[in-house]
């Protein structure tokens, strides 16, 4: 039985979200729901100007049912931890929490193609309804009984951070849900790294016997397999902040579930450098412009991703590449999960 709610979630996520692109992408279409090419990105990228976008639905959809069957048939099965009040909140928060940043992500999207705002909602807005959903999502858990402020610190040892931890933790959980959002840039980059990060996270889960997190992480994985039928290069639709901010939350809820949120520096590798260089390019042009007269950059384009399009990188091995990178980082966090 232990398997079965696994493999049920991965493959009616799969199932879901890649047949439901048959029915959503036209109906996007139709709507007009394209997406928009700013000026600053890569010229060839003018190519993709009214592909459809908040093509997350998709996914959104089919793992949520994924996971809801899923969990209905872990809490049913005696003795499983799901059973428990840490266990089954731990499942049920984060898919409330990946949903509520999805909603963010919708109606910035919304704003954006419906109303015809190229920023959508402003940054302050954004930071401000995600800190209120990282800092209730973690309220919950503390109410569930989540009450421990030790970290398991990767070929280290468990650290107590005591009161440093909530506000260290919502921090943590708002930079990664930005920077998986910045991930998002070209054909099926996201969407592919997204997949070998629950792939991971399926693992560590599997490792630990941790039966709700592994369903949890089987419904991501199907989910973007599904939607990459349709996104992979030349991809036919876009996942939008819909998508992408679903997806930061969704991994988030999958380290805080396993009580690993710091082997997030080796499973979120490429969320972090993408971050990382948008932060050092803005960084390092301020500092110039201030010392020169004249900003400078270290990289052709930021994210990162977009540099080595400048620099000649067709957008299937960028994905390729970075989808190694990633499967590397899990592989080293494994291996840190073994050495606890």
């Amino acid at each position: 039985m232990t398997n079965l709610p696994v493999v049920t979630a991965a493959v009616l996520s799969f199932g879901l979200t890649a047949l439901t692109g048959f029915w959503l992408i036209p109906v996007l279409r139709r709507l007009k729901y394209g997406q928009t090419i700013l000026d600053i990105g890569p010229k060839w990228h003018m190519k993709k100007q009214g592909i459809p976008t908040m093509g997350g639905l998709m996914f959104i959809g089919g793992t949520t049912l994924a996971i809801l069957a899923g969990f209905f048939m872990l809490a049913t099965s005696p003795g499983d931890e799901t059973s428990s009040i840490r266990g089954g909140m731990a499942v049920i928060l984060g898919l409330i929490m990946s949903l509520a940043f999805g909603m963010v992500g919708f109606v910035d999207d919304y704003i954006k193609v419906v109303k015809k705002r190229n920023l959508g909602l402003n940054a302050r807005q954004k930071m401000v309804m995600q800190f209120f959903i990282a800092i209730l999502y973690l309220a919950g858990l503390w109410l569930a009984g989540e009450r421990s402020t030790v970290v398991f610190v990767p070929f280290w040892h468990p650290v107590n951070l005591g009161v440093l931890y909530y506000p260290l933790a919502v921090l943590g959980i708002v930079y990664l849900v930005n920077v998986v959002n910045i991930t998002d840039g070209i054909d099926g980059l996201c969407s592919s790294v997204t997949f070998v990060a629950a792939l991971g996270f399926l693992a560590i889960a599997t490792v630990w016997h941790s039966n709700g997190m592994a369903m949890y992480a089987a419904a991501l994985a199907g989910g973007c397999l599904g939607f990459l039928i349709w996104n992979f290069y030349p991809a036919r639709v876009f996942m939008g902040d819909t998508g992408s901010l679903f997806l930061g939350g969704m991994i988030v809820a999958l380290a805080f579930g396993l009580r690993i949120p710091i082997f997030l520096l080796f499973m979120g590798i490429i969320y972090i450098v993408e971050g990382l260089s948008v932060l050092i390019q803005m960084g390092w042009f301020k500092i110039t412009k201030r010392r020169y007269g004249q900003g400078r950059r270290l990289f052709k384009m930021s994210p990162i991703h977009h540099h080595f399009e400048m620099s000649g990188w067709s957008e299937t091995k960028i994905v390729a590449v970075f989808s190694l990178i990633e499967l590397a980082g899990c592989c080293l966090a494994l291996w840190a999960v073994f050495r606890l």
